[in-house]
Protein backbone atom coordinates (compact mmCIF):
# COMPACT_ATOMS: atom_id res chain seq x y z
CA UNK A 1 0.00 0.00 0.00
CA UNK A 2 2.33 2.81 -1.22
CA UNK A 3 -0.79 4.96 0.02
CA UNK A 4 1.12 5.42 3.67
CA UNK A 5 4.11 6.52 2.11
CA UNK A 6 2.49 8.88 0.58
CA UNK A 7 0.26 9.97 3.54
CA UNK A 8 3.51 10.33 5.03
CA UNK A 9 4.83 13.17 2.68
CA UNK A 10 2.01 14.38 2.76
CA UNK A 11 2.37 14.96 7.08
CA UNK A 12 5.96 15.83 6.48
CA UNK A 13 5.43 18.55 3.78
CA UNK A 14 1.99 20.04 5.82
CA UNK A 15 3.91 20.49 9.08
CA UNK A 16 6.94 22.09 7.40
CA UNK A 17 4.27 24.83 6.31
CA UNK A 18 2.72 25.11 9.34
CA UNK A 19 5.71 25.75 10.99
CA UNK A 20 6.50 28.41 8.16
CA UNK A 21 3.33 29.81 9.39
CA UNK A 22 3.99 29.39 12.90
CA UNK A 23 0.81 27.24 13.08
CA UNK A 24 0.96 25.31 16.40
CA UNK A 25 -1.86 23.23 15.64
CA UNK A 26 -3.42 22.09 11.84
CA UNK A 27 -7.02 20.90 12.02
CA UNK A 28 -7.69 20.34 8.27
CA UNK A 29 -5.26 19.63 4.89
CA UNK A 30 -6.85 20.35 1.77
CA UNK A 31 -5.68 18.10 -0.99
CA UNK A 32 -6.59 17.93 -4.59
CA UNK A 33 -5.94 14.42 -5.46
CA UNK A 34 -6.09 13.88 -9.93
CA UNK A 35 -7.93 10.48 -11.43
CA UNK A 36 -5.32 9.38 -12.48
CA UNK A 37 -3.03 10.03 -9.76
CA UNK A 38 -2.45 6.21 -8.92
CA UNK A 39 -4.13 7.02 -5.50
CA UNK A 40 -6.90 4.80 -4.18
CA UNK A 41 -8.59 7.92 -1.72
CA UNK A 42 -9.83 5.50 0.53
CA UNK A 43 -6.38 3.92 1.01
CA UNK A 44 -5.27 7.43 1.60
CA UNK A 45 -7.77 8.48 4.11
CA UNK A 46 -6.84 5.88 6.30
CA UNK A 47 -3.26 6.14 6.07
CA UNK A 48 -3.17 9.93 7.08
CA UNK A 49 -4.82 9.09 10.52
CA UNK A 50 -1.55 6.55 10.85
CA UNK A 51 0.79 9.35 9.48
CA UNK A 52 -0.48 11.98 11.82
CA UNK A 53 0.13 10.22 14.78
CA UNK A 54 2.02 12.24 17.17
CA UNK A 55 2.34 15.55 14.75
CA UNK A 56 0.93 18.80 15.07
CA UNK A 57 -1.44 17.39 12.11
CA UNK A 58 -2.93 14.79 14.69
CA UNK A 59 -6.57 14.41 14.86
CA UNK A 60 -6.89 17.06 11.84
CA UNK A 61 -8.76 16.03 8.87
CA UNK A 62 -7.72 15.21 4.88
CA UNK A 63 -10.00 17.23 3.08
CA UNK A 64 -9.72 15.78 -0.62
CA UNK A 65 -10.82 17.44 -3.76
CA UNK A 66 -11.25 14.65 -6.51
CA UNK A 67 -10.33 16.05 -10.01
CA UNK A 68 -11.16 14.33 -13.22
CA UNK A 69 -9.16 13.39 -16.46
CA UNK A 70 -9.55 16.82 -18.85
CA UNK A 71 -7.90 16.22 -22.52
CA UNK A 72 -7.58 18.20 -25.32
CA UNK A 73 -9.25 17.47 -28.06
CA UNK A 74 -7.60 18.64 -31.60
CA UNK A 75 -10.85 17.82 -33.95
CA UNK A 76 -13.18 19.96 -31.04
CA UNK A 77 -10.31 22.11 -30.77
CA UNK A 78 -11.41 22.02 -26.85
CA UNK A 79 -10.78 20.35 -23.43
CA UNK A 80 -13.05 17.81 -22.68
CA UNK A 81 -13.97 15.92 -19.22
CA UNK A 82 -13.72 12.60 -19.78
CA UNK A 83 -16.57 10.56 -18.59
CA UNK A 84 -13.93 7.37 -17.82
CA UNK A 85 -10.55 7.00 -17.16
CA UNK A 86 -10.99 3.61 -19.14
CA UNK A 87 -11.55 5.78 -22.42
CA UNK A 88 -9.20 8.25 -23.51
CA UNK A 89 -12.00 9.84 -26.65
CA UNK A 90 -13.25 12.87 -26.95
CA UNK A 91 -16.70 12.50 -25.52
CA UNK A 92 -18.18 14.58 -27.92
CA UNK A 93 -16.46 13.24 -31.69
CA UNK A 94 -14.63 10.47 -30.16
CA UNK A 95 -11.58 11.13 -31.54
CA UNK A 96 -8.42 9.53 -29.32
CA UNK A 97 -7.36 12.26 -26.91
CA UNK A 98 -3.95 12.08 -25.12
CA UNK A 99 -3.31 15.41 -24.36
CA UNK A 100 -4.16 15.22 -20.59
CA UNK A 101 -4.43 19.23 -19.57
CA UNK A 102 -6.00 17.94 -15.95
CA UNK A 103 -6.10 14.26 -13.63
CA UNK A 104 -2.89 13.68 -12.91
CA UNK A 105 -2.81 15.98 -9.65
CA UNK A 106 -1.77 14.98 -6.31
CA UNK A 107 -1.11 18.25 -4.35
CA UNK A 108 -1.81 20.09 -0.88
CA UNK A 109 -3.40 22.90 -1.59
CA UNK A 110 -3.95 24.58 1.71
CA UNK A 111 -3.98 24.15 5.39
CA UNK A 112 -6.74 25.15 8.32
CA UNK A 113 -5.77 25.98 11.52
Amino acid sequence: MHELSIAYSIVQAADQAAVEANIPHVDAVHLVLGALSGVVKEALLFSYDIATQGTRLEGSRLEIRENPVVVYCSTCQKEQTLPTIQRFRCPTCDTPCMDIRQGKELEIVGLEA
